[in-house]
């Protein structure tokens, strides 16, 4: 019983890290990550949902795009290039809602012994884009359904009005 209440309480702490931030499509948005040791020799920002999963690589003062994915291109930078007081945090520009997803944030310190990988995040950010207004997948399911009506309302009275027209093109024969 004392480890499973040990396992909900490191999973409730787990939980209350995770920073949920919302913002509309076009809008540029800041995924904070801050780190107590000013020391930073790298920046790592991932997207684990993603392949390749780099958003930005930071490491000794210069930007590495070697492996970053193509949709940040030229859309990601740091707030503070020089790190200063140990903020980490990432500029995102023009969202879309392509990305949406969970961020994470992972920091290399003066003090860091263990390699890239293992160091565990220490900011994970869940980014919801709303949808722009009247694009919803529901708002374009409304509108083909009333197409498709107005189109069987017109095909009917068509039927309608041949019908009622034959028998007298009979008549007058």
């Amino acid at each position: 019983m004392a480890a499973l209440m040990l396992l909900l309480f490191l999973l409730s702490e787990a939980a209350s890290d995770l920073i949920e931030v919302t913002v509309d499509p076009g809008d540029d948005v800041i995924l904070p990550c801050q780190v107590a040791d000013s020391s930073i020799r790298a920046v790592e920002w991932s997207r684990p949902d993603l392949k390749p999963d780099n958003v930005l690589y930071y490491r000794d003062g210069h930007l590495d795009p070697t492996h970053q994915h193509p949709s940040f291109k030229d859309r990601v930078e740091l707030v503070d290039r020089d790190l200063k007081d140990g903020d980490a945090s990432l500029i995102l520009k023009n969202v879309t809602i392509d990305d949406n997803g969970t961020y994470e944030c992972r920091v290399k310190t003066d003090g860091s012994t263990r390699k890239k990988r293992g160091i565990e995040p220490i900011r994970i950010i869940r980014l919801q884009v709303r949808e722009p207004a009247g694009s919803k997948k529901g708002d374009y399911l409304i509108y083909v359904l009333a197409g498709v009506g107005l189109f069987l309302k017109a095909l009917l009275q068509l039927c309608i009005k041949s019908t009622a027209q034959g028998p007298a093109y009979e008549r007058l024969a």
